[in-house]
């Protein structure tokens, strides 16, 4: 299916889902940093993320979408992932929990979109954030603080 022929609510409500598998991943990692290491919590997720991969890969066999090499820096991905794993891990197992690990995560994401959208990181569009792009960040570390500082009985 091409990425034209994909409904916008199909491509929301998968947006979404990942959010709640982000969810998942950064508490079955913090788990195993709980019982193991920082590295251990990073590792089993990634060599068991590699089979799955290798298992999608044989049974679904996708074409490749563009047949030209992309560049080199984008197999840095799997190092950013790693430092992930290990500071979600870290963060869940203190006081700011999953919730609060989750949502100071969206506001950092955010603040680097912002930024590498204004900039025209990585081959991005340069784009300037207007002001409801701004305005959404308020809200997100509003309410990443409300949820830490607030959100829990003591």
């Amino acid at each position: 299916m091409s990425h034209s022929a994909r409904s916008p609510l199909m491509l929301f409500a998968a947006a979404f889902a990942t959010g709640g598998l982000l969810s998942l991943m950064v508490l079955f990692n913090g788990t195993l940093a709980a019982y193991g290491s920082l590295f251990f919590a990073s590792w089993v997720p990634h060599l068991t993320g590699t089979f799955a991969a290798l298992i999608f890969l044989a049974a679904l066999r996708p074409t490749r979408a563009v047949v030209k090499r992309p560049p080199l820096w984008v197999y840095l991905g799997g190092v950013s992932g790693g430092i992930t794993v290990m500071l979600t891990s870290a963060a869940m197992n203190s006081a700011l929990a999953l919730s609060g690990t989750i949502a100071l995560g969206l506001a950092g994401q955010m603040v680097f979109s912002l930024f590498a959208d204004m900039r025209g990181l990585f081959g991005l569009p340069q784009r300037t954030p207007a002001p409801r792009d701004f305005a959404a960040l308020a809200l997100i570390v509003a309410g990443s603080l409300i949820l830490i500082f607030y959100g829990s009985a003591p």
